[in-house]
């Protein structure tokens, strides 16, 4: 027998590594559990990966004029449709921590923000003094990441994320925080007037 220089024990780890970059685009894996989720309500999502569910724009909307986003806080993606019925996408996304920040039913996007500011609510800094006043625009440390857009629902929004191991996760205050790169593309598809339902 020959020595080869790919053993068993590597041919084995670089299946185990391939297969887990393979599985959904854009995903990224946390390794470690955050703090703003428990280890129960993790595991019935694990990683976001078998509960991804693709929906029908008929089934949640009665036309596409400006598109439509619909927010799926169980499968915990941000899907849309643009107007001309042939552009589908679909995002994993972080969603709200608790049912108490959690507001659904329909609404649409009344501002496109790029490079936003984020300014905690007064309730968030009620909860925690300690956060900033503000985090400035292009700051990899802002929570709204590099793109937003605001709901007409008092202080919810689609926005980018700080920290990617929130995706997939219940990590905001009532947000839907997607990859900077998704939010970046679903910003330049999305107008003013889109429709966003929230299930």
């Amino acid at each position: 027998m020959t020595n080869s220089p790919l053993t068993r024990r590597a041919m084995l780890s670089t299946a185990t590594l391939a297969l887990g970059t393979l599985a959904l685009p854009g995903v990224i894996r946390a390794q470690s559990l955050p703090d703003y989720e428990d280890e129960g309500s993790a595991d019935t999502v694990r990683r976001n990966v078998m509960g991804f569910v693709s929906h029908e724009w008929k089934d949640h909307f009665t036309h596409l004029r400006k598109g439509a986003i619909l927010c799926d806080t169980q499968s915990r993606a941000v899907h849309f449709w643009a107007e001309d019925e042939e552009t589908y996408l679909s995002y994993p996304s972080s969603v709200p921590m608790t049912e108490e920040f959690t507001r659904r039913g329909m609404t649409e996007v009344t501002l496109k923000r790029y490079m936003p500011t984020w300014i905690p609510t007064p309730n968030m800094r009620e909860r925690d003094p300690s956060l900033p006043e503000r985090v400035e625009g292009g700051d990899p440390k802002n929570p709204m990441g590099t793109r937003a857009m605001n709901l007409s629902w008092q202080y919810y929004r689609v926005h980018g994320i700080d920290n990617p191991a929130k995706v997939g996760r219940r990590a905001s205050n009532g947000c839907f925080g997607l990859i900077n790169a998704h939010v970046e593309e679903l910003y330049e598809l999305v107008e003013v007037g889109t429709q966003v339902r929230v299930i």
